[in-house]
């Protein structure tokens, strides 16, 4: 890399949803080897790219911010002397990501890292294995890492990019009940669960809950608005459930919205399926309940929980019941409510700070290439225009930047159809699905 004369580190995050884009920017700045970060944000167009509400409900800012694709976001890299380059993304867009960057054949290419959001209950090995090839594939608990190590080993794949760390948005003050206060926040989750009959379920019984203490505040905390999408697919929003809930609302019952460490600061007890909303409750040491009421089964991700302590159900909750967390699964989980949080990305940034040195990281050796996956591997990149080889594909080739009154059509014309694609998520295929199973 050109020699610069800043001491700053140069980091690029590609992320795809709000989540995302959170993750990946504040985790830049946790595992940078330098307190002065330069840190550009580059947003990879798709269904769930985040509206200008949403990245200002995330509060985290970046010196520089674009809209890409897949090959832009390639050829930024090639042109941009970036230090690290952190991807945010779904799996099969971390695996198009290395492909296309180890086609750029640099002399010296950027410390590539990735990871998680939250937790993983899911698709372990799939996720796990799209991700190889990173220089540092991030664990956010020991937990964690010890089932990422086991997964690369299983498979005979080098496991040494694997590193503990935690989640790096944990934190705000330890929880402290106040004199009056007593408000319960369910933290809603835009997949979990995905019928109408289960969603509806769950706020019933928050409504519920809410007029058998009509003294508590009870709050439902909503991800995103009607029409916006995030890391996962809504199609059934419980604003509209709630719109056509018998008998109406409440007063001491609200929906919410906003950064959640700020809904935190007023929680005394928060209650969630599955959501990381729980762990940094959990950081904080404010009260967590995980409902057991729909089942704990894996689809759910309440299974994650298991020998938490945390899993009860709405009737013991409606009746004055708060879970006790166990003090073992909370260390293995990453969640750190002591001051070991503060040393958490010690490890990462060890890591990072060693591969820039000298010649810098070698060369991209992903587990999944044209010959160990001949039929997976084109697919996922071909999804990101790149060829089985990682290099564009044939019409994906640069084009200019379309400025002034272009770039307002272009815009509009790509507002619309995102439009378009949120209305048929959340009105049209719900419709279409009930008339499948007359």
């Amino acid at each position: 890399m050109p020699t610069r004369t800043s001491e700053a580190v140069r980091v690029a995050v590609l992320a795809d949803s709000d989540t995302r884009w959170k993750w990946g920017a504040l985790t830049a700045r946790r595992i940078a080897p330098s307190t002065s970060v330069e840190l550009s944000g580059f947003l990879l167009r798709g269904r769930a790219t985040p509206t200008p509400r949403q990245l200002t409900e995330v509060g985290v800012r970046a010196d520089a911010m674009r809209e890409v694709t897949g090959n832009e976001f390639l050829r930024a890299v090639e042109d941009g002397s970036y230090d690290v380059v952190v991807l945010a993304l779904v799996g099969g867009g971390v695996q198009a990501m290395l492909h296309g960057l180890a086609a750029l054949g640099l002399p010296r290419r950027p410390v590539v890292v990735t990871g998680y959001v939250g937790v993983v209950y899911e698709k372990l090995a799939d996720g796990l294995l799209l991700r190889h090839g990173a220089d540092v594939v991030l664990a956010n608990s020991r937990h964690d890492a010890d089932r990422f190590r086991a997964v690369y080993e299983g498979v005979g794949a080098d496991a040494s990019a694997v590193t503990e760390a935690a989640l790096p948005f944990l934190g705000g003050a330890p929880y402290q009940p106040e004199e009056g206060r007593d408000t319960v926040v369910f933290a809603a989750q835009p997949s979990v669960p995905d019928s109408r009959a289960d969603r509806t379920y769950l706020l019933r019984r928050l409504v519920e809950h809410a007029r058998l203490h009509p003294r508590r505040e009870v709050l439902l905390k909503l991800r995103s608005k009607p029409g916006e999408h995030t890391t996962h697919l809504e199609e059934l929003p419980y604003q509209k459930l709630a719109d056509r809930l018998p008998g109406g609302l409440p007063s001491n019952f609200r929906l919410v919205y906003g950064n959640m460490g700020e809904v935190l600061d007023r929680t005394d007890l928060l209650v969630t399926v599955s959501s990381t909303a729980a762990l940094e409750s959990l950081h904080r040491r404010i009260p967590t309940a995980i409902l057991s009421d729909l089942g704990v089964r894996e689809v759910l991700g309440n299974h994650h929980f298991l020998g938490s302590g945390l899993l009860t159900s709405w009737d013991r909750l409606d009746g004055g019941h708060r879970p006790v967390p166990d003090a073992e699964w909370l260390a293995r989980q990453g969640v750190a409510a002591d001051r070991s949080y503060e040393s958490a990305f010690d490890e990462a940034r060890a890591r990072v700070a060693k591969l820039l040195l000298g010649d810098g990281p070698g060369p991209i050796a992903p587990y999944y290439t044209p010959s160990t996956a001949p039929g997976y591997l084109p697919n996922i990149l071909a999804r990101h225009h790149l060829a089985p080889d990682g290099v564009p594909l044939p019409g994906a080739a640069q084009k200019a930047e379309v400025t002034g009154l272009r770039r307002v059509v272009r815009d509009a014309v790509r507002e619309a159809a995102r439009g378009a694609y949120r209305h048929g998520v959340q009105r049209v295929a719900p419709v279409i699905r009930r008339m499948g199973e007359l």
